[in-house]
């Protein structure tokens, strides 16, 4: 069954408005798009969040078997009247700033938030968060670590980051992505692909 590809030249944006710029940009796009039976479609109005890039890393240990993920607290997380605790387990992630390149961000990022060095950085995936409603595109990055290294509170007193570092098995970190317990969706992907890829990561770093 052949597939029917459209491209970037098959949307027309009609209007486009800035609604709120703060931390992030929200904006107003109004557009039609062709449609698979042919033709065009009606006039769509979405809101966007526009966040940019940003780039996280499975900060692996091939000698321990083990990753570590980082705790810090997630507004967007914080539900009254719930028992589910907005601090949760994640990935090393940082925002790409304007100018910087998503692997500076990677290794940057590793030293502010678990004060740990990186080597053998490898690019896994790039993927959209949330298309729908959301301009993120994130980076994920594996690179090799020395999780002895890793331990204590960390983050940027200027922008308000508490930041506990965990070392963890790989399979612990992976049963707590069957039971629920990370369910954040950055750290649920990076953990799945670890689990897929990290017989080939020993075999590349354990010499």
């Amino acid at each position: 069954m052949d597939i029917q590809q459209f491209t970037q030249q098959d949307i027309e944006i009609l209007k486009e408005e800035t609604l709120y710029k703060g931390f992030f940009e929200l904006k107003r796009v109004q557009f039609q798009h062709k449609l698979f039976a042919g033709g065009d479609s009606g006039v769509v109005t979405r809101e966007l969040l526009v966040k940019g890039a940003a780039s996280a890393v499975i900060a692996y240990d091939p000698q321990q078997d083990s990753v570590i993920l980082v705790e810090q607290v997630r507004i967007g997380a914080y539900q009254p009247n719930s028992s589910q605790s907005p601090w949760l387990l994640e990935l090393i992630a940082g925002m790409v700033e304007k100018g910087e390149q998503p692997e500076e961000v990677a290794l940057r990022e590793s030293k502010e938030e678990a004060g740990v060095e990186i080597s053998n950085l490898q690019h896994c995936l790039s993927v959209w968060d949330s298309p729908g409603g959301v301009v993120e595109r994130i980076h994920l990055f594996v690179g090799e670590v020395d999780s002895s290294q890793a331990r204590g509170i960390h983050g940027l007193a200027e922008e308000n980051e508490d930041i506990r570092v965990h070392v963890v098995s790989r399979e612990k970190a992976y049963q707590w992505v069957n039971e629920g317990k990370i369910d954040n969706g950055i750290a649920v992907l990076g953990l799945q692909w670890l689990q897929l890829n990290y017989q080939r990561l020993q075999h590349q770093w354990c010499k």
